[in-house]
């Protein structure tokens, strides 16, 4: 990725790397700690809808990374990070505050009632694990739901989010029929699906999902995203992710 710096500190005699990059006017900073930023979480920051002054709730924060592509679109947003892994949390809220971000890590349980006050949310979003635990697949730890289950984290965001509020996610295709009954048990509508491909010969690889609470049935197909074009460089949209158009055209 452009722009990326490793970094190497010592603490108490163990060697952390450190990788910057640069999103906009943040500086992200990444450990070993947290799942790394990839195409998933971009895509995602530039598919939620965002309105000025929104509350902003990012369940499964890891590096605060979601946040921050959020924040570059919308400055005006208050944002909550939602974070189980104590490391991976310490790492979201030095984002915060050495980016001059006005907002909180939880260092918490999504799945506890008593963390945040139910229903104090515009929107929440959430790039989450992806595979069930023994179905075969692998991310790493990360990506495996032993911590957190799918219909967990549609029940966190169905509580959080106000009447009318959204909830936009990244999953895998395989298990949008999953993704979708989990939403709507929880009272939550998919109303806007986009696909993304790699390039225009691959399948989709990801789905991107956004719902409304208490929304009435109908979903909006959107066009497919696609990251790289037959030339094999990033495609006009997947740069605007990186809010890189400008170093594009030099």
């Amino acid at each position: 990725m452009d722009g990326c710096k490793n970094q190497y500190t010592t603490q108490g005699g163990r060697i952390t790397i450190e990788r910057t990059e640069r999103l906009g006017r943040y500086t992200l900073v990444q450990t070993a700690d947290c799942f790394p930023l990839g195409g998933d979480t971009l895509a995602l920051g530039d598919f939620a809808t965002l309105r000025r002054g929104w509350r902003v709730c990012d369940l499964c924060c890891g590096s605060g990374a979601l946040g921050l592509l959020l924040l570059e679109r919308e400055p005006s947003l208050t944002l909550t990070g939602v974070e189980r892994n104590p490391a991976a949390a310490a790492v979201a809220d030095r984002n915060f505050r050495e980016n001059g971000v006005e907002g909180r890590v939880c260092a918490g349980d999504l799945r506890d009632p008593e963390l945040l006050p139910a229903g104090s949310f515009d929107l929440a979003v959430s790039n989450p694990p992806w595979f069930r635990e023994g179905g075969g697949a692998s991310g790493g730890s990360a990506r495996m739901e032993h911590a957190c289950t799918l219909d967990e984290l549609c029940a966190a965001a169905g509580r959080l989010v106000r009447n009318g509020g959204r909830f936009a996610l990244v999953h895998r295709p395989e298990r949008l029929a999953d993704v979708v009954a989990a939403l709507r048990r929880r009272g939550l509508e998919p109303k806007r699906l986009r696909m993304v491909q790699h390039d225009a010969v691959g399948a989709p690889g990801l789905v991107l999902l956004e719902c409304r609470r208490g929304g009435k049935p109908g979903l909006r197909a959107e066009p497919t995203l696609l990251l790289y074009g037959p030339d094999g460089r990033e495609t006009a949209e997947h740069r605007r992710a990186y809010f890189r158009e400008e170093e594009q055209a030099l």
